[in-house]
């Protein structure tokens, strides 16, 4: 439980941050074009990418476990950055979405579109393969229960964000709503940070 609820917190607050893809998603729940379809893409290529993570690294560390302990050294430094960030941004400039709106004639076209946002942004692999991959090491046999609460995040937060987006929109339009997310974003990511190098203390 412990893993899978670290897992979940972890992927949430990466996920969470602004981006193209979540102004995607929100542009197409204001719209109500798509919704389905674009969150299912968008929770499944999480899926694949943070699998890929956590059965590569596993089987990686089977063979050479001393790199559990350099990954995860890399893994924390890697949260307090995120961390730092987060919180420069909560305290220094803010920030606001306001999607404008836009033609979606088809589903396939649609798809592509969003497949581009996700597979096409470098920072997605830093996030899903190489971040929450080699976290997941640190937990050992309880790593797919990390990974299983980082892939529920993601589909929580995609489908969540494209049908709740009318609810949502209002409230994200304004840069104090942000700062609050990325005061809670990096509050997280830094207790995860602590908590990683204490596990590789132990």
């Amino acid at each position: 439980m412990n893993a899978l609820l670290s897992g979940f917190l972890l992927g949430l607050s990466l996920i969470a941050a602004i981006g193209a893809q979540n102004a995607f998603v929100l542009r197409q729940g204001l719209q109500r074009r798509h919704v389905f379809a674009v969150s299912l893409a968008c929770a499944l290529s999480d899926a694949a990418l943070v699998s890929f993570g956590i059965v590569g690294f596993g089987t990686i560390i089977n063979k050479a476990p001393w790199i559990a302990t350099v990954m995860s050294l890399l893994g924390a430094t890697f949260l307090a950055f995120y961390a730092g960030r987060s919180f420069y941004s909560a305290f220094r400039h803010g920030a606001s979405l306001n999607p404008a709106e836009t033609s979606a004639p088809g589903v396939k076209a649609t798809l592509l579109t969003c497949l581009a946002f996700t597979w096409l942004n470098p920072h997605v692999y830093l996030d899903t393969v190489v971040l929450l991959g080699s976290i997941s090491a640190s937990y050992g046999a309880e790593r797919f229960h990390f990974g299983a609460g980082a892939i529920t995040a993601s589909f929580v937060f995609f489908f969540a964000l494209g049908y709740g987006a009318r609810l949502l929109a209002p409230v994200f339009a304004n840069p104090r709503a942000w700062r609050i997310l990325d005061l809670l974003i990096g509050l997280v990511m830094s207790t995860l940070s602590v908590k990683l190098l204490l596990s590789i203390s132990h």
